[in-house]
């Protein structure tokens, strides 16, 4: 069942902050630090806690280090551990911590059904849609066709308030069956994007740009009516 307002642990140092509104609206979901090397969404969310962002319809759920042993060792995945990103769903009985963390979180899901699964993440390269290879910054990343129109509307909104030309944000369908978003999206029915900011800004840039993209994204969803 839905968690109840307040503090919550996933697991001893996972907090997950629940906050419900006066009135009635859909739940969004909103987590970081996934991997340990992309700090500008922990630090985001752990801003907009200390500011109190709250909700202004329905609920609004945010877990801001997805990955402490990622995270303390600034590495996308902990020192001999696994890419909790590509755990998902998880198995409760598993060897593998990680494994056993992303069946919990799962579970979270399932118990909650948001409307919105937002993931911050960062990348080394800017998004370059004639690269040989995939490349991510200030994209939003979207794995099932249609595009939901949050994400058009959402990227606008960016370009509106980021306009400088080094900032454009953009979006791009690149769907990856193993990643925690894909499977969520798949168990739940929900909208889920990967917001990732290009690391060759300054990080006290890239945190303005992740708080920038949250905000939107729970107006869009009509979570929190800016």
């Amino acid at each position: 069942m839905p968690h109840g307002p307040g503090i919550h642990f996933i697991e001893p140092t996972i907090p997950l902050y629940v906050f419900e509104a006066p009135e009635p609206g859909p739940c969004a979901l909103i987590q970081a630090g996934i991997h340990g090397d992309e700090v500008a969404g922990v630090h985001a969310l752990q801003e907009l806690l200390e500011a109190g962002i709250r909700p202004t319809h329905g609920r609004l759920l945010i877990c801001p280090v997805m990955n402490p042993r990622a995270c303390r060792a600034r590495e996308r995945a902990a020192p001999e551990g696994l890419d909790l990103n590509r755990c998902f769903p998880g198995d409760a009985e598993a060897e593998a911590w990680e494994t056993r963390l992303a069946r919990k979180f799962m579970d979270l899901v399932e118990d909650e059904r948001p409307a919105l699964m937002a993931t911050l993440h960062e990348s080394h390269k800017r998004y370059d849609p004639g690269a040989d290879r995939p490349t991510f910054g200030q994209t939003l990343v979207y794995g099932v066709e249609p595009m939901p129109k949050i994400v058009a509307r959402t990227v606008e909104r960016l370009n509106r308030r980021f306009d400088a030309a080094d900032e454009h944000w953009a979006a791009q369908y690149f769907p990856v069956a193993t990643s925690s978003t894909e499977v969520i999206v798949d168990a739940v029915g929900c909208v889920g994007i990967c917001v990732e900011t290009w690391m060759g800004f300054e990080e006290r840039h890239r945190i303005e740009m992740q708080k920038g993209v949250v905000e939107l994204l729970l107006d869009e969803v009509g979570v929190r009516k800016l």
